[in-house]
């Protein structure tokens, strides 16, 4: 099938009267649905202004439905619901913005540093004098892969220790990698 002047400005006219993709191309016959959005993209018209307002014929189709349906009896215990606010007045966060930090330059101060009991970190100290200090070719399931320093410098290194049953970790990194649920959502609070 090839896309003649004649098939193009059908394309065109369907395409500007709001009619879908679909209905586009069991018109046009021997095209496919993603044809005709192909070539609407490539002649440049995917930006049709859609219009919120129904055609004519439906708007009087549903203002007789409306007539005709009796109104429903009001519950007294029934609080009223509350109008949705106006698009206008509805305001949009935007994302948040992360920003990258390339490599080899440290990390900002991370907030969860803060909520981890003093005496977990002490042990994670304590269990990181005594790490074999492996590389990543050394990991194993068995072994501890907590990564510790700067992984663009040599002094990278992961712990190496014997894991706590079912974790990635040793039994001190398990207790800073996995707080208990109850905890994490006090903080969110």
């Amino acid at each position: 099938m090839s896309w003649t002047d004649e098939r193009v400005e059908v394309l065109k006219k369907m395409w500007g009267e709001g009619q879908s993709a679909s209905v586009i191309a069991k018109e046009l016959g021997g095209v496919t649905r993603n044809a005709v959005i192909g070539k609407v993209h490539r002649l440049g018209l995917s930006n049709r202004v859609t219009s919120t307002t129904a055609k004519p014929a439906a708007k009087e189709k549903a203002k007789t439905q409306a007539k005709a349906k009796p109104a429903a009896p009001a519950t007294p215990t029934a609080p009223p619901k509350p109008a949705a606010p106006a698009p206008e007045t509805m305001r949009v966060t935007p994302p948040a913005v992360r920003k990258i930090i390339p490599a080899g330059q440290p990390l900002p101060p991370q907030p969860s540093a803060n909520e981890i009991s003093p005496e977990a970190l002490a042990k994670v100290s304590e269990v990181e004098k005594t790490a074999k200090k492996i590389s990543l070719m050394e990991l194993t399931e068995k072994t501890c892969k907590w990564p510790v320093g700067d992984p663009a410098t040599e002094d990278f290194w992961f712990c190496g220790l014997a894991v706590k049953a079912g974790k990635p970790y040793c039994e001190a990194h398990v207790g800073v990698a996995f707080q208990p649920m109850s905890s994490r959502r006090d903080r969110r609070r």
